[in-house]
């Protein structure tokens, strides 16, 4: 159950990130949907592709896609209150990351995946739905771009399994984990921490 529950409140934050970028390209509501439903589930669908989980989980469960449905109908009813549309995206997005990571880790761990597979898995789960959401939205991906997106899934992922080494419950890692990779990428975008860049500014 607990898993479950970090799975959905996943998919909420992905949803409205979603929606709001949807919005911000001012498409229909279909297409604020499919954004949102991309944006949710497109990392997932990915995971369990890789490691062989089919059919993928929101087809055998309807409750993802419902849990989607209510998200976008939040989030398009109070789209008003969101008044800072930049900040809300980041919020959510940053939420999602951090919480997917440690879906798809968990996901890895279930079928016997060396602990760096897990970390690629979390990363893979936690990225590449807003990946394809960039992408039809005609943006180049955060993941692709300087920003420190990924690498704060992967520490947190790292920080995981070294805390699992300790002589708690698995669930405090796995709480811990989430707030490491949202504290990172927090910290990240607050002080303008970038990856070193490959090109010559001028």
């Amino acid at each position: 159950m607990f898993y479950f529950i970090i799975d959905i409140l996943g998919t909420i934050a992905f949803a409205i990130s979603g929606v709001l970028v949807a919005i911000d390209k001012k498409l229909d509501l279909f297409g604020v949907f499919i954004i949102a439903f991309v944006t949710s589930v497109g990392g997932g669908t990915l995971r369990d592709l890789l490691i062989g989980n089919t059919p993928v989980l929101w087809l055998r469960d309807p409750v993802y896609l419902y849990t989607i449905f209510g998200a976008v109908i939040f989030a398009v009813t109070f789209r008003a209150r969101l008044k800072y549309v930049r900040k809300s995206l980041f919020l959510f997005d940053t939420i999602g990351i951090g919480l997917y990571t440690m879906v798809g880790i968990e996901r890895g761990i279930s079928v016997g995946l060396s602990s760096i597979m897990c970390i690629g898995l979390g990363t893979i789960t936690a990225c590449f739905g807003g990946v394809i959401r960039d992408i039809l939205c005609n943006e180049i991906p955060v993941i692709f771009r300087k920003e420190i997106y990924a690498t704060a899934c992967i520490l947190g992922g790292l920080g995981y399994f070294l805390l699992r080494q300790l002589p708690f419950d698995d669930a405090y890692a796995y709480i811990a984990g989430i707030i490491i990779v949202i504290g990172i990428r927090l910290i990240a975008v607050r002080f303008k921490i970038a990856l070193p860049s490959i090109y010559k500014t001028t």
